[in-house]
């Protein structure tokens, strides 16, 4: 087979893996990092940051953390165990791509993604537009295949609107987002928040890490006010009522529980029949939390249930001394519909009294889809990816987008470990491009991603915008592994196959 230079964007868990992946089939990989190391979200972290999942379901099917490594998150090792790391152009940010094939007045006409079905077009190049991060010198690279593993929880902060003179600019204080205190050093982030009266906007993990440094840093004196519009069921463990929750929502048998996108008659009745059972299994595990942490007292309890929760990758961990710090005072929570900015502080939509504040920081992630599309200078490609209005990214396999060639992106779609599932995509992809197999027409790429999203807004609610296959995991593994050839039961013996929840090591090997 004939070598290809293949550009990947990103040296993040997505980007490392597919380095690794595109080597294993003798292509040519030059990964383009803006950063001066690896690691993509985990470069930027708060002092309190750990890793909030179980640590079997996030580790490398063929590299399990070895009890040598000491490290949190040891992907330096991974790196290192694998020779990538000289494949990897640091300090170097990538400005745009652009195609360099048939005429776009062609593309539309296509029944084929790209033409002819194959990752490489005849006659079809990206070029790719970098700079130095130190000299600022740009410089294009000529390549037969992209990779995006830009993630989507970097760079470009989602900032809320707000109507004219009611914004950050009327505050006499100051404004940050949670990726501007991410990027201090621990000593200058105690000392940037210490004797604030700091507000923290947001409810996810970030906001719940940051609000824990703030109220260590201020006590009571100075108390932390979390401002957050909906409840979340953030969990205090993976055990709810001693029962791992892998058994609950990784296994065969729980997902036959749910709707799944293009199923057949017969898995569409098992889901509807035992649909009472779905719904006892999301009360099993509220009842915990609500055992484990006080949310009644507070007013926390969400209006929705914990499988649209973990149906749209919105589970995270709450920090052990969270509520502790709420019962003494150092942390207000406060619900608010919306809020605007004045001059001492924030307005509450409804309230009476502006909320006093020194300090706010804004936890309210991050515009992922944005930092995608402008990296394209092709505004048909920037409309394709863009889709209708409160669609996710239209990606076939979540890895594909049927009208942009020789391009695939990876580690923009959700799981509950996000590691485990690119590993697969990565080696999914990699036999795409060797030639194992070929991507059906456009149109049933664009009709398998439309039945994705009807499954997306159907449990994922007001989330539907977050590509998230949570709650099916088992079943997208399973299409992948059809499509390469693979046998998607990787179990032994019936039982284990229908209960025994399933991680990366199920799939070490074909």
């Amino acid at each position: 087979m004939e070598t290809k230079r293949i550009a990947i964007v990103g040296a993040g868990i997505s980007g490392l893996l597919a380095c690794k992946y595109t080597l294993s089939k003798g292509h040519q990989p030059i990964v383009f990092e803006s950063q001066t190391g690896i690691g993509g979200v985990w470069t930027k972290t708060l002092e309190t940051t750990r890793l909030q999942t179980p640590k079997p379901a996030y580790q490398f099917s063929d590299f399990p953390w070895p009890d040598s490594v000491t490290e949190d998150f040891p992907m330096h090792s991974y790196a290192r165990h694998f020779d990538l790391l000289k494949h990897i152009k640091f300090g170097t940010k990538v400005l745009s791509i652009g195609y360099d094939g048939p005429p776009a007045e062609a593309m539309p006409s296509w029944s084929l993604w790209g033409g002819d079905g194959g990752p490489f077009c005849s006659g079809g190049k990206w070029k790719i537009r970098v700079q130095d991060c130190l000299s600022l010198q740009t410089e294009t690279y000529e390549v037969d295949f992209v990779i995006l593993c830009v993630g989507r929880f970097s760079d470009i902060p989602n900032v809320p609107e707000f109507p004219p003179n009611r914004g950050p600019e009327v505050f006499h204080g100051k404004v940050i987002h949670s990726m501007d205190y991410a990027a201090m050093d621990y000593q200058a982030a105690k000392e940037f928040v210490r004797g604030k009266r700091v507000v923290v906007v947001g409810l996810q993990k970030s906001a719940l890490d940051i609000a824990m440094e703030c109220s260590t840093v201020n006590g009571v004196e100075r108390p932390c006010t979390v401002l957050y519009k909906t409840e979340h069921w953030n969990v205090p463990d993976y055990q709810p009522w001693g029962v791992p929750l892998a058994l609950l929502y990784l296994t065969r048998f729980s997902e036959l529980l749910v709707h799944k996108p293009g199923e057949d008659l017969l898995l569409s009745l098992l889901a509807t029949v035992l649909s009472p059972l779905r719904w006892a299994v999301s009360k099993f595990v509220e009842s915990d939390i609500k055992r484990k942490l006080p949310l009644k007292k507070f007013g926390m309890v969400p209006k929705h249930s914990f499988l649209q929760e973990i149906s749209s990758c919105l589970i995270s961990t709450v920090p052990k001394t969270f509520y502790d710090r709420v019962e003494e005072g150092s942390i207000i929570l406060k619900k608010a519909p919306g809020f605007k900015f004045c001059k001492n502080g924030i307005s509450i939509d409804g309230g009476v009294e502006p909320l006093d504040s020194d300090l706010v920081i804004l936890a309210t992630g991050f515009r992922g889809e944005k930092k995608l599309i402008e990296l394209f200078e092709s505004l048909l490609f920037r409309d394709s990816l863009s889709g209708p209005p409160n669609s996710i990214v239209p990606l076939y396999r979540e890895c594909i987008h049927p009208r942009i060639p020789q391009l695939a992106v990876i580690g923009f779609s959700e799981s509950i470990a996000n590691l485990y599932t690119s590993e697969i995509r990565c080696r999914w992809l990699a036999e795409l491009l060797a030639g194992t197999f070929k991507l059906p027409s456009i149109k049933k790429m664009e009709e398998d991603t439309e039945e994705w999203h009807k499954y997306i807004k159907r449990s994922s609610g007001q989330y539907c915008r977050r590509s998230c296959i949570a709650a099916l995991h088992i079943w997208y593994n399973d299409q992948l592994c059809k499509d390469i050839g693979w046998n998607p039961k990787r179990k032994k013996g019936f039982f284990a196959e229908l209960f025994e929840p399933y991680g990366p090591t199920d799939y070490v090997s074909p």
